[in-house]
């Protein structure tokens, strides 16, 4: 056990702190102290020494240089029980600090503002902190180091229990939590200073080199940022330990920080699945819905209003939606509610429904299945697309998003029949959808409304079989989306028979020419992105 004779405080957030530096104080227990900090202490009545008084040296440089002297780092870097080390101390009036509490300048937060300048974040990095921080977590065996308020009253506990002192797996612990502290700050700096706008650095904010040279997407390092916002009940299934972390702030309306006006806590896969609702209804500017099912859309429409996105969106697969999330991008008002409900009472289990927000009347509608998550995530339009990180063993894949958007100018007509205004339209929408679903996919659709959706499948003519089985007598005369290239006619057959009247798909293949052949000669249109959706 180690006695805590002398602390140091030095924090920017001061939550609780008047409440361990009551504790310390009263048990006899010397303060130092710096500049706010100091002046926070010492206007509750806490007798405190200031660090400029203890070591003799004055704070300068407006602040920037206060605690980096020798008789506050030996006193925190010495080993007391080396005698080499004692012996060095006495010499020069070096003497122990056994506890630091300090945290860090607001980097973070500083750096959230839209109009922060450089110099300004430049300011905001914190060099004295860190440092002290550091050599107390090195120094472990003598030293205890607090960096958040929420370790205050286990600490406080600890020293009522043992008399004022902590046992070394104590320190061990807060050893551990600040390292992490302070290697999360430095990342938020890197992370900013990569990223930079400032045109000291010659990069774009995605990387990108603004000085003639070539290109460089990707940093050499990859530094992740991420606070653990909950320990969920398990993962995917109940034998797997799962928690939640996301990052400091926002970047726009997402489910990550979607605020949850009512329901029980969000599983695992509820994230996962609310995910996948409300990145494809961003997707689309007029009203839409997405009906997801194990992270697969099985219905999504866009429609005049969010009503009729919703019921149509529905009509795609009743069956497979019976226990899915429920994705809006509009406002969800009564009506909508009332229609939601109403095919919740016709016996649609719908697990959870995301949406930028609601009415009041909407949501006290929606809140009546108390166990279901409602969840409100903000605005979609600010939202800027993310880097994807993948986990493989032993590595992590980052690529940019999908965010292609295709001209229609683009496509080309690669059949003697071209398809209609009205079939380019519901092309467009399909393969816009497409690519929210797990590859191989086929996609049917009657305007903007999915009819027949085959995902996920390692054969493309098992993707269009499902697909047309799904949709039954509603194939007839709906387009096709395909995320890939037809490797061989025989999807493209399929298609015909049903009644398919447009095909729209990246092509590529060996075999485009008998594929559009057989296109041809079942009288389909068939057009080509050149681009491709794999969603693995």
């Amino acid at each position: 056990m180690k006695k805590i004779k002398r602390v140091l405080i030095s924090v920017y957030d001061k939550t609780n702190l008047l409440e361990i530096a009551n504790a310390l104080s009263q048990r006899g227990v010397e303060i130092l102290s710096t500049g706010g900090t100091a002046r926070h202490l010492r206007d509750a009545g806490i007798n405190i020494l200031d660090v400029s008084d203890y070591t003799g040296f004055p704070e300068m440089l407006e602040g920037r240089v206060k605690t980096l002297h020798p008789k506050i780092h030996g006193g925190l870097l010495a080993d007391w029980d080396n005698a080499e080390h004692t012996a060095q101390a006495e010499t020069h009036g070096v003497t122990a600090i056994d506890m630091v509490i300090c945290n860090l300048y607001p980097f973070e937060a500083t750096v959230a503002k839209p109009d922060v300048t450089l110099p300004e974040a430049i300011e905001n990095i914190d060099i004295g902190g860190p440092t002290m921080i550091r050599a107390a977590a090195k120094n472990y065996r003598h030293v205890a180091v607090l960096t958040q308020a929420s370790q205050y009253p286990e600490i406080i506990a600890d020293l009522d229990a043992n008399d004022g002192s902590l046992s070394e797996e104590r320190r061990f612990a807060l050893a551990r939590a600040a390292f992490a502290h302070t290697a999360h700050y430095d990342a938020a700096i890197t992370a900013y200073l990569t990223d930079s706008d400032s045109p000291l650095i010659k990069g774009d904010r995605r990387g990108n080199q603004t000085d003639g040279s070539e290109p460089d997407e990707f940093a050499d390092n990859l530094t992740l940022r991420f606070k653990k916002e909950r320990t969920l009940r398990y993962g995917e299934n109940p034998h797997q330990r799962a928690a939640f972390y996301k990052t400091e702030a926002s970047p726009g309306g997402c489910a990550a920080w979607a605020n949850q006006r009512s329901g029980q806590p969000l599983s695992f896969n509820n994230l996962l699945d609310l995910e996948a609702a409300l990145e494809i209804v961003k997707d689309f500017e007029t009203p839409a819905c997405a009906i997801i099912k194990h992270n697969n859309p099985c219905g999504l429409a866009t429609a005049g209003t969010l009503q009729d996105a919703f019921t149509n969106a529905l009509e795609c697969d009743r069956t497979s939606a019976f226990g899915s999330i429920v994705g809006l991008n509009r406002k969800v008002t009564l009506q909508t509610a009332n229609i939601i409900r109403e095919a919740a009472n016709a016996g649609v289990k719908i697990d959870a429904i995301i949406a930028p927000s609601y009415t009041e009347k909407a949501l006290r509608a929606l809140s009546r299945v108390k166990r279901r998550p409602i969840l409100e995530a903000g605005s979609l339009s600010a939202t800027e697309p993310v880097l994807q990180i993948r986990n493989i063993t032993g590595g992590v894949l980052v690529q940019d998003p999908d965010v292609h958007d295709l001209d229609p100018n683009d496509l080309e007509v690669v059949t003697s029949c071209a398809p209609t205004a009205a079939e380019i339209e519901s092309l467009l929408f399909a393969w816009k959808a497409c690519k929210h679903v797990k590859s191989n996919c086929i996609l049917l659709a009657n305007g903007t409304q999915s009819v027949g959706i085959g995902a996920g499948q390692m054969s493309r003519v098992d993707a269009a079989i499902i697909a047309i089985r799904k949709a039954g007598e509603k194939a007839k005369g709906a387009v096709l989306a395909s995320d890939a290239y037809f490797p061989f006619p025989d999807g493209v057959e399929i298609a015909g028979e049903a009644g398919i009247r447009a095909i729209i798909q990246p092509g590529g293949s060996v075999n485009d020419t008998p594929v559009i052949e057989t296109a041809d000669a079942y009288g389909m249109a068939m057009v080509l992105t050149g681009v491709r959706h794999f969603r693995h």
